[in-house]
């Protein structure tokens, strides 16, 4: 598809192809892991370069890959991608040439980054608005320390001329602070032509993609270079230093996120946000706090310190105390969850009921206004209204072959230790007498309940503890008598 709806950051009538370069081993990762598949955030770094590209509506996006290259295609495998195999390593002009002969002469193309992974939607739609058929643009960064960064070079009137690799500078050249981010737009047909009078003949012997925009000054092009609105999204990653400072200033952009979305974050370095989450207002947020996949948070709702959430929604008012771990879940309004607690994929909680430390909920639906406080387990269970479960319940639902259900009705009381021994069904205002084991559906609005008789033994004694010399007599006899 081409990018031609309206809007003032749109490629009108033009069709766009993107390459992504993600062939690097990262041998300074000292990792078997190929470098763009190291983590961010709980994600590929390529994946999220993928998903910028995806957002543009490209005709294609193609990826270059080499050392891993099997590992790689294999995380990415649903998507629509092609891969484009990159044998040799001999730069990123050279990446570029095994791809140029797929891509249809009349498209631009824009080259992507696989280490570079927080670049924006927004700045790339920037960078592929303003192309034309006599432009590249690149885009480039103003740095206090353009230390391992190219140098973009412009003239007295502040054109692009050419751009310069480190090992390449001169002194001077090496003092200028605006460095070349390698991301660039330009038109496919020059763009062919360009790559293939490249030349290996500098201090890495390798085919430097960045020798276009020389080549493109000297055709008469016009080259541009957009400064990117933050270095954080332009950062590249060599190494597990880079990578763990690109993580600190990924959640601190995430945090600023939400906090510009209306949230309270006590303390912004100490949030980890891995996927998407959606807040409402007046939502407060403790420390230490995990988002994973997809969250969403209704008004007011306050996270205890030390909670991780994955692919879960909670309505608004409810409190989920420290430590409390929600993965696929939905709970309700004015709900009281934790501290402790453990919510399992397809979990239920409704409105106004509690759920307290050390409780674990799976494939479960606690009504409205019922209670599990206290260190229990509720597993395929569905729980009506106004229940209330006490400490030490169990809901035995597995036989060792199949899981099983259990049922409890509105308004039941479970006393506490009981075991509910699956499938079996509690009545409608019925009592389970505490420590009790229940194996057959109990009667509504009765009380059910299984003990064993009391005893007490007036003379029994407690075991004394042997001496040493005992313990020895007794292990010497039993050598002998064996």
């Amino acid at each position: 598809m081409s990018i031609a709806e309206d809007g003032p950051n749109k490629l009108p009538n033009m069709s766009l192809s993107i390459i992504i370069l993600a062939a690097g081993q990262g041998k300074r990762m000292h990792s078997d892991l190929p470098k763009v598949l190291q983590p961010l955030a709980g994600k590929p770094m390529l994946g999220y370069v993928i998903a910028a590209a995806q957002a543009l509506v490209p005709e294609a996006i193609y990826v270059v890959y080499g050392h891993g290259g099997d590992v790689v295609k294999a995380a990415f495998s649903s998507m629509p991608l092609t891969w484009v195999l990159q044998a040799e390593q001999l730069g990123t002009g050279h990446a570029v040439q095994q791809v140029a002969p797929l891509i249809p002469d009349e498209h631009q193309v824009l080259i992507l980054y696989g280490d570079v992974p927080l670049i924006r939607e927004a700045t790339l739609r920037r960078l592929v608005g303003s192309a034309t058929e006599q432009t590249l643009n690149l885009l480039s960064v103003d740095l206090p320390d353009a230390s391992g960064y190219g140098r973009v070079l412009r003239d007295k009137a502040g054109s692009v001329y050419r751009i310069v690799e480190q090992k390449d500078a001169n002194r001077k050249e090496l003092a200028v602070s605006e460095a070349n981010t390698g991301l660039m737009v330009a038109p496919a047909r020059a763009l062919k032509r360009w790559v293939a009078g490249l030349s290996s003949a500098n201090a890495q012997h390798e085919y430097y993609l960045t020798d276009i925009i020389g080549m493109a000054a000297k055709d008469g092009f016009k080259v541009e270079a957009l400064k990117a609105p933050t270095a954080t999204e332009v950062l590249g990653v060599n190494d597990k230093v880079q990578l763990a400072s690109l993580e600190a200033e990924n959640r601190l952009m995430r945090a600023r996120e939400l906090m510009l979305a209306g949230a309270t974050v006590l303390d912004p370095t100490r949030l980890d946000v891995r996927g998407a989450v959606t807040v409402g207002r007046d939502v407060v947020i403790d420390v230490n706090v995990v988002f994973e996949g997809t969250v969403v948070l209704g008004d007011r709702v306050r996270i205890g310190a030390g909670c991780v959430l994955k692919d879960s929604s909670i309505a608004s008012d409810t409190v989920l105390n420290p430590y409390s771990v929600l993965d696929s879940v939905e709970v309700g309004m004015h709900c009281i969850l934790g501290p402790f607690a453990r919510l399992r994929p397809g979990s239920r909680v409704l409105n106004n009921a509690h759920v307290g430390n050390f409780v674990e909920l799976k494939n479960t639906t606690l009504g409205a206004g019922s209670k599990a406080n206290h260190l229990t387990y509720l597993g395929d269970t569905v729980v009506g209204e106004r229940v209330n479960v006490g400490a030490g319940t169990i809901t035995c639902n597995y036989d060792g072959v199949n899981k099983w259900p259990t049922e409890i009705h509105d308004d039941a009381f479970i006393g506490s230790g009981s075991m509910l021994v699956a499938p079996v069904t509690i009545g409608k205002n019925a009592v389970i007498g505490a420590g009790s084991t229940i194996t057959k559906s109990a009667a509504a609005h009765a009380l059910t309940l299984t003990r064993a008789k009391q005893q007490t033994i007036a003379d029994w004694k407690p075991p004394v503890k042997a001496s040493e010399s005992e313990k020895a007599e007794r292990i010497k006899g039993s050598r002998k008598n064996p």
